[in-house]
C-alpha cells in the first residue's frame, strides 16, 4: 500500500517553506479565501515560486495547492494569473459543472471539499456516496473536513470508510482534514488508510506554523 499522502496548508512565510525541503510531503497550501492564513495573490506568487525549489523526501517537487471558497470563474483567473497553482481546492457550495470548467479552462487540477456534518454522522450508510457520485469525472480528489473548516478540531472518523468507498467508486483520492496533529495522525492513518492526509493548524504554536511540528507530523504519518 502507498503511504498516505501529505498536505501541509495555510503557509504565509518563505522561510518555513524553505526548511520544509527533504521532508516527505507531497503538497502545500495556500489559502486564498477569506481567513487569518489568507495570502493575496502577489504573495501566493512568491510562496508558489519558493514552493517549486523544494524536493520531497522521494525527489518530487510538492504541488502547490490553493484554497478558494464559492469563487467566481473571473475571481480564480485573475489570481491564478498570477499565482501559478498546480490545483484549485474548493470548500464552498461548487456544483459539479463549475468544477470540470476550472478542469478544463485552466488546467488545474480541481479538489473538492466536504464538511462532515452531524446529519452524515446519523446517516446509517449512503451520505458519502450520495454526495460524491455527482462529481465523477469533474475533480481530481475528494477532501472531508470538519464543518466549518480550519476549526482545529476533529469530525467523527467512523464516517471515512463511507467516503472512502465512494472516492474509489470514482476513481480519485480521498484526503482527510480537520483537527489533526502529530499526536493523533497514526492512529486516524491506521484505524482507516485515507490516501492523504491535510493539516494546518496541528502544525502551529500560537498560530504560527512551526517546522517542528511539520517534521514531526509528517515523520509520524511515514511512520505508519
Amino acid at each position: 500500500m502507498q503511504p498516505a499522502r501529505v498536505k501541509i496548508c495555510g503557509l504565509r512565510d518563505a522561510a518555513t517553506i524553505r526548511e520544509m525541503n527533504g521532508l516527505p510531503l507531497n503538497e502545500i497550501g495556500f489559502i486564498f479565501a477569506k481567513s487569518r492564513r489568507q495570502v493575496s495573490p502577489a504573495l501566493g506568487a512568491e510562496l508558489i515560486a519558493e514552493a517549486r525549489q523544494l524536493r520531497g523526501q522521494d525527489g518530487n517537487i510538492p504541488r502547490t495547492v490553493g484554497v478558494f471558497v464559492n469563487p467566481t470563474l473571473e475571481e480564480l483567473e485573475a489570481t491564478l494569473a498570477v499565482a501559478s497553482l498546480d490545483v484549485v481546492q474548493l470548500h464552498g457550495e461548487e456544483p459539479p459543472v463549475f468544477c470540470d470548467t476550472v478542469r478544463r479552462k485552466f488546467g488545474v487540477n480541481v479538489w473538492k471539499v466536504f464538511s462532515v456534518t452531524d446529519n452524515d454522522v446519523a446517516d446509517a450508510g449512503s451520505a458519502g456516496p450520495d454526495r460524491l457520485e455527482p462529481f465523477s469525472g469533474c475533480v481530481d480528489a475528494f477532501l472531508i473536513d470538519t464543518a466549518g473548516g480550519g476549526t482545529g478540531k476533529t469530525f467523527a472518523w467512523q464516517v471515512i470508510d463511507r467516503y472512502m468507498a465512494a472516492a474509489a467508486a470514482i476513481g480519485v483520492p480521498l484526503y482527510v482534514a480537520g483537527g489533526l496533529d502529530p499526536d493523533n495522525v497514526q492512529e486516524l492513518l491506521s484505524e482507516y488508510s485515507p490516501n492523504g492526509v491535510d493539516v494546518s493548524s496541528g502544525v502551529e504554536t500560537e498560530g504560527t506554523k512551526d517546522i517542528s511540528k511539520i517534521k514531526l507530523f509528517t515523520e509520524r504519518v511515514r511512520g505508519v
